[in-house]
C-alpha cells in the first residue's frame, strides 16, 4: 500500500509517497505538487461505459495517472473545499460509495464507476441521485465537505439524511429515497420533499457543510450584470447586506 500523510487541518492535502513503479489515478486538475520523477499519463480510464459514467457523476471524462520512475516519488492532492480528506482501504466485496465530485485520488488498479439510487424514486433525490463506486483492492482518498461524522449501522438499522449531506457509505449499505411525511412538512418545512434513507449493515459518512448548500446560501448575495453590449465584460458584485 502506498505511504501517505494528510496535513492542513480543515484545509487538507494528502501527500503520497509511491515507490518506483507505483501509480495513482485522479481526475484532471487534482494534482497540487509532485517530485520531478512522477510521470503523468492522461487517458479515459477505461472504455466508453466508464467515460459516460464519469459524465453522469459530474466528473471529467479524462483521468491522470501518475507513476514514480527510477525511485521513490512524491505527489500531493489538495481538497477543493474546506473539510476533510478521508482514506479508505478498499477490498473485494468491500467497496465504497461516494458522493459525486467526492473522489480525489486512488491507487492504480481500483475501479471507479457510476452508482445510482436503488429505486427509480431516486430521481427526486437531487444530489443523491448519482454517486460513484470505488471497488477492487487498494487505497482511495475521498473529499468531505466540512466535518465528517461516521456512523456504524447494524443490520437493518436505518438513518434518514437530508439531500446533499450523505458523503459516502460502505458498499454493504442500501440507499433509498423516502418521502417526507405530511403535506405541510413537504412544502413549508424547508427540508425538501424527499430524504435519503440508508440501511445497514455498514458505515455511513455524513458531511456537515455540503458545497451545494453553501452555493444556494450565497446565490442571493451575488449579482452579475453586463458592462458592455457585446457581453465581453461582466461586473460581479457580492452584497452581504452592508451599505456602501
Amino acid at each position: 500500500m502506498i505511504k501517505y500523510e494528510i496535513e492542513g487541518g480543515n484545509l487538507p492535502v494528502v501527500i503520497c509517497y509511491p515507490e518506483a513503479g507505483e501509480a495513482l489515478c485522479t481526475e484532471s486538475g487534482a494534482m497540487s505538487w509532485m517530485s520531478p520523477n512522477m510521470r503523468m499519463d492522461t487517458n479515459t480510464g477505461g472504455g466508453i461505459k466508464k467515460v459516460f459514467g464519469r459524465l453522469f457523476s459530474g466528473e471529467s471524462i479524462f483521468m491522470n495517472e501518475y507513476t514514480a520512475e527510477g525511485g521513490p516519488g512524491m505527489i500531493a492532492f489538495a481538497s477543493s473545499f474546506p473539510g476533510s480528506i478521508i482514506p479508505f482501504h478498499v477490498t473485494p466485496g468491500n467497496g465504497i460509495i461516494v458522493q459525486k465530485r467526492g473522489f480525489l485520488a486512488m491507487e492504480k488498479g481500483l475501479d471507479l464507476s457510476v452508482h445510482f439510487h436503488r429505486r427509480l424514486g431516486g430521481i427526486f433525490g437531487g444530489e443523491g441521485l448519482i454517486m460513484q463506486k470505488v471497488s477492487g483492492e487498494g487505497l482511495v482518498f475521498v473529499e468531505i465537505d466540512g466535518h465528517c461524522k461516521e456512523i456504524e449501522l447494524k443490520a437493518g438499522e436505518t438513518i434518514l439524511i437530508d439531500t446533499g449531506y450523505l458523503a459516502a457509505m460502505t458498499e454493504s449499505c442500501i440507499m433509498d429515497v423516502q418521502m417526507v411525511k405530511g403535506i405541510k412538512n413537504m412544502f413549508f418545512g424547508g427540508e425538501g420533499i424527499f430524504h435519503t434513507r440508508v440501511t445497514g449493515p455498514g458505515k455511513v459518512y455524513i458531511q456537515s457543510m455540503p458545497l451545494s448548500h453553501i452555493a444556494e446560501r450565497l446565490e442571493p448575495y451575488i449579482n452579475v450584470s453586463d458592462k458592455s453590449s457585446n457581453g465581453d465584460n461582466h461586473d460581479v458584485r457580492i452584497n452581504f447586506g452592508f451599505n456602501e
